[in-house]
């Protein structure tokens, strides 16, 4: 039987764009969540590596072998090799982490069937600023570039969450380019207290910058606000936009609702791990 693993959806309950630091990277304070659903990776194993993709947005993928999972393959010694094959549920370009989280699938697979290197935060960090927090795929909060985690506790597991996003995608590079352009400001720390305070009280300081490359978002989000949540926002750099829930059933008719009003919009349903 193939071994396999989730690959969680990761959000931002909130994210601080502080400055742009020297290296070109932007200096970020993030508190990062997880919802208990995405991509599917099975693994078996086999002479050599190899990558299939599946699934509704296996398209978004140019080519599987050069994908963030067959990178991350490349950087964890094994004794023998492994078959994945990516059941790719979640949009591309779409503020999840989809790929960084589908490399910290493979991390914990690989983990579960040999065992992980000591230095895997550092072969991770190879693969992207986010996806040492993806591997263990739990609520932290993310400093510097977002390689600097410190634990916290989660006030908010199995919170009711509602994903959607407008099916455009949108790549992370235009978005921080448009802050650096046009915005440009340094709005504070994120608010200390517990991961409740940070989420309601934090921002995300890209929503701007992405509303103003993709307007559809500030449609998503007025939706969503409409729904009577706990608290909506944007995710990353977008276009995926998340809205927590208090009951399980008030997140439920809220899907529902946009499935009414805009049957054409990718929507998940969930918890927060």
């Amino acid at each position: 039987m193939p071994s396999t693993e989730t690959a969680y959806a990761k959000i931002n309950l909130a994210l601080h764009v502080r400055r742009r630091r020297d290296d070109g990277y932007h200096e970020l304070e993030t508190l990062f969540a997880f919802v208990d659903a995405g991509d599917t990776l099975s693994a078996r194993p086999a002479d050599q590596d190899s990558v299939a993709t599946v699934g509704e947005f296996a398209g978004g993928i140019d080519n599987p072998l050069d994908n963030l999972v067959a990178k991350a393959l490349s950087l964890l010694p094994r004794p023998q090799g492994l078959d994945i094959t990516l059941e790719k549920n979640l949009p591309v370009a779409a503020g999840l982490g989809g790929g960084s989280a589908d490399a910290g699938a493979v991390f914990r697979l690989v983990e579960r069937l040999h065992s992980l290197p000591d230095d895997w935060p550092e072969r991770a960090s190879k693969l992207g600023a986010d996806v040492p927090s993806c591997v263990r795929s739990e609520m932290v909060i993310g400093r510097g570039t977002g390689t600097d985690l410190e634990p916290i506790e989660n006030d908010l597991i199995g919170s009711p969450v509602l994903l959607v996003n407008p099916r455009i995608a949108l790549p992370t590079g235009p978005v921080f380019k448009a802050w650096w352009d046009d915005w440009r400001v340094d709005e504070g720390p994120l608010p200390e207290g517990s991961a409740r305070d940070i989420a309601l009280f934090g921002r995300n300081s890209l929503e701007r910058p992405a509303e103003a490359i993709v307007p559809e978002i500030s449609d998503v989000l007025e939706q969503l606000q409409a729904t009577n949540p706990v608290i909506a926002r944007m995710s990353g750099s977008g276009a995926t936009c998340f809205a927590l829930y208090a009951e399980d059933e008030t997140r439920d008719d809220a899907a529902q609702r946009l499935v009414d009003r805009r049957p054409n919009w990718w929507q998940l349903s969930g918890k927060l791990r």
